[in-house]
């Protein structure tokens, strides 16, 4: 658990956060792996998005833990990836990217001054935390290109550990399993392409993004805000519509190395 004497509080079955940890954008960031066909990062202007990213964050009352570029890991920016974490313990995973696997030795040394109980993801097992959604006392795991079935089952046995059920669902389209869904608190969930029939998600009152704003599913409930990528007007008037207060950012350039707004931090 934390080495912190207080506990993550719940708003509407969310966790109170209190911390981030981000990692700041390498020059090398504009080579690093992509599946998208927007173009090359402006380096600069990533940068920029990148700040205020971390406005955002303060803003909605986190203490936010910055880690220097390594231009040696051009996607370590991608934080969220290398770590979950939860009330309980912090998984360090083993991500699904070869090249990406160097990112968690720093991270578990970051990770390992907040929490006294450490866990990891071993291969033959691969699991980013991008296929990683925690609903209350439940996980559900995207089985994608980034983490494989003895990733994602390493993870349900050791959630098991801490109470925790989890559910594994393979991914037919979606990058990540958070690339398509995000959890607001209240059984509010917004929801994309494949996962806006998906039966695992039926008991949930369910956001749907139409495809044309499809990027817009990876939005993020920090405390009293909501988190959305600029100009996705059809999507903000749901969200908005549902009771949450928006925050909105400029994410182009981090779109284009398939990143989102979750991907760019470790809250707890």
């Amino acid at each position: 658990m934390w080495k912190n004497s207080y506990t993550q509080l719940l708003r509407g079955g969310i966790p109170l956060f209190s911390r981030a940890i981000v990692k700041k954008i390498s020059k090398s960031y504009v080579n690093g792996l992509t599946t998208s066909n927007l173009g090359k990062p402006d380096y600069d202007k990533a940068v920029a998005q990148h700040e205020q990213y971390v406005e955002a964050l303060k803003k909605c009352g986190l203490e936010v833990i910055v880690l220097e570029a390594d231009e040696s890991f051009p996607d370590s920016t991608f934080v969220e990836d290398t770590a979950v974490l939860t009330s309980n313990s912090a998984i360090i995973t083993n991500p699904g990217a070869e090249s990406r696997n160097g990112e968690i030795k720093e991270i578990r040394e970051v990770v390992k001054k907040y929490y006294d109980k450490l866990e990891e993801i071993q291969s033959p097992g691969f699991l980013d935390g991008g296929d990683v959604l925690q609903i209350d006392d439940h996980f559900y795991v995207g089985l994608s290109a980034r983490t494989n079935r003895e990733g994602a089952e390493q993870f349900a046995k050791i959630q098991k550990k801490y109470g925790y059920e989890t559910t594994i669902v393979p991914l037919e389209k979606f990058f990540h399993l958070k690339t398509g869904v995000a959890y607001l608190g209240n059984k509010d969930l917004v929801v994309a392409g494949e996962f806006v029939d998906h039966l695992v998600f039926n008991d949930y009152n369910k956001i749907v993004v139409e495809p044309v704003e499809e990027y817009a599913a990876n939005c993020i409930r920090i405390n009293d805000y909501v988190v959305i990528p600029k100009g996705f007007g059809d999507t903000k008037q749901k969200i908005e519509a549902a009771g949450y207060t928006v925050i909105e950012l400029d994410m182009s350039e981090i779109q284009k190395q398939d990143g989102g707004l979750s991907c760019l931090s470790l809250r707890f």
